[in-house]
């Protein structure tokens, strides 16, 4: 600044002299002023010419480009493209945050909608787009309310008590495939609101299966019980024959069994879904399998009310499954034990191993009892489903065992199918990944041995 001060009053010097010398020494004062007027015209209109190029330089768009100027005017440019330079970092560093939060909020599973203070959606992620139906750009600046017409969400939004949230089904909503969802409006900044979104069809889906479940064990343990206790009483209070008492008991004891296998499934199931899955270094011998779900299937068969079943056994090749064998065993023991309860007398009953084109292996069982409706498959492996309840209990079954095979399938990464035809019986099958099948290595050895021992 010293300086600057220093070259205006050398300037004027410069100017009062040169002034003074073209006048001459007839008027020297005269031309003393006119040196120092024009000095001064001279230097306001460098400096002003040099503001203007200051001026043009901050307008442009491009401040990096070198402004050649000197003294305070080069010192007051440097300053500003520093202040330019610091502000401009700070508005990328603050996009860069804006942009890193709004992509956290667009990861969320849950819908977020910003309203302004007339309801007009400012911004909304994707999952709210997918909750309420709108595109995410194209709607912006619309009101809500055109959007969203729900009635119970309008009514929410009227009253404006917002301390709770309010439920209502999504646009795409269907009788087959429900959707519910949870909506919350929070008042923020001046007038505006947060809308948040939630998908809990699944919870609700939870809860009522929840509710299914434990009505139905009290319903199941509920029915034995109540016979059990009718018995009692009566063996308590009634005189009775031999016989009488013996059958009495005999009852009592199908009941405390039926209860005890109603138990017995329930802890399964629970272990199933529980426990971490199967590993899959360990092997299963199919053969040895087969055989094991045969026996009991045949034992069960001389107990039931139509004995005499044909049974045939079908497998195509010794092989091996990567899997828990007492899982396994449960589950093909099952679907063994419902064709037993419903295959008529003297029918057949099929145990098969195939290995199929796409290089996958299924373990089925067939039976020829009176078939499933259509309209009943897709529920088959609920707990507690029935497609005749009087029957299913007539013959023991406790609602459970195909929600067990069913667990057990999807814990070795298999696939239950199911296909029936009223009348013409019904067949089940699990369908194993080629990742989970191999050759039985022994069995093929022995195989190999029994037909040279017969040559010989």
């Amino acid at each position: 600044m010293a300086w600057r001060v220093f070259r205006f009053f050398l300037f004027q010097l410069c100017g009062g002299l040169i002034g003074y010398w073209l006048v001459g020494l007839a008027n020297p004062l005269h031309g003393l002023i006119i040196g120092l007027l024009t000095a001064s015209a001279l230097w306001v209109a460098i400096d002003l010419r040099r503001v203007a190029q200051l001026l043009k330089w901050l307008k442009e768009a491009d401040q990096t480009r070198p402004l050649r100027l000197h003294g305070l005017w080069a010192e007051v440019a440097t300053r500003a493209s520093r202040l330019l330079r610091q502000q401009e970092s700070r508005a990328q560093d603050s996009e860069r945050r804006l942009q890193e939060f709004l992509s956290a909020i667009q990861a969320s599973p849950n819908g977020v909608v910003l309203l302004d203070a007339l309801g007009r959606i400012e911004w909304c992620n994707m999952t709210a787009g997918e909750h309420f139906g709108f595109d995410p750009k194209r709607d912006l600046q619309q009101h809500i309310g055109n959007l969203v017409r729900e009635p119970a969400f309008l009514a929410y939004q009227a009253v404006g008590d917002f301390t709770h949230d309010v439920q209502m089904p999504g646009p795409r909503s269907t009788p087959s495939r429900p959707v519910r969802l949870a909506v919350h409006l929070h008042d923020y900044g001046e007038g505006r609101r947060l809308l948040l979104s939630r998908d809990v069809t699944a919870l609700e889906q939870a809860e009522v299966m929840r509710r299914d479940f434990v009505a139905n064990v009290s319903h199941e343990i509920r029915t034995p019980l109540t016979v059990l206790a009718g018995f009692i009483e009566t063996l308590q209070n009634l005189p009775l024959t031999a016989a009488e008492r013996e059958r009495y008991l005999a009852l009592m004891s199908q009941q405390a069994q039926r209860m005890q296998t109603l138990v017995s499934d329930l802890l399964t199931l629970s272990k199933l879904e529980g426990s971490p899955p199967p590993r899959a270094d360990e092997w299963v011998s199919v053969q040895r399998l087969l055989s094991q779900c045969e026996q009991e299937g045949r034992e069960l068969s001389a107990t039931v009310a139509a004995p005499g079943h044909v049974w045939r056994v079908l497998n195509t090749g010794p092989a091996e499954l990567a899997g828990s064998y007492p899982e396994l065993l449960s589950a093909v023991g099952n679907l063994v034990s419902n064709a037993v309860r419903y295959t008529p007398a003297s029918e057949l009953i099929e145990l098969a191993w195939r290995t199929l084109p796409d290089g996958q292996a299924e373990l089925s069982v067939q039976d020829a009892g009176p078939g499933i409706a259509p309209e009943h498959l897709p529920r088959l492996t609920e707990r507690f489903y029935r497609v005749d309840r009087s029957r299913s209990r007539d013959t023991g079954g406790t609602g459970l065992g195909l929600a067990i095979v069913k667990h057990v399938a999807q814990r070795h990464g298999a696939e239950l199918r199911i296909h029936s035809v009223p009348g013409e019986g019904s067949r089940f099958a699990i369908v194993f990944p080629v990742s989970r099948i191999r050759a039985d290595a022994e069995a093929d050895g022995f195989a190999d041995q029994l037909v040279e021992a017969r040559r010989a």
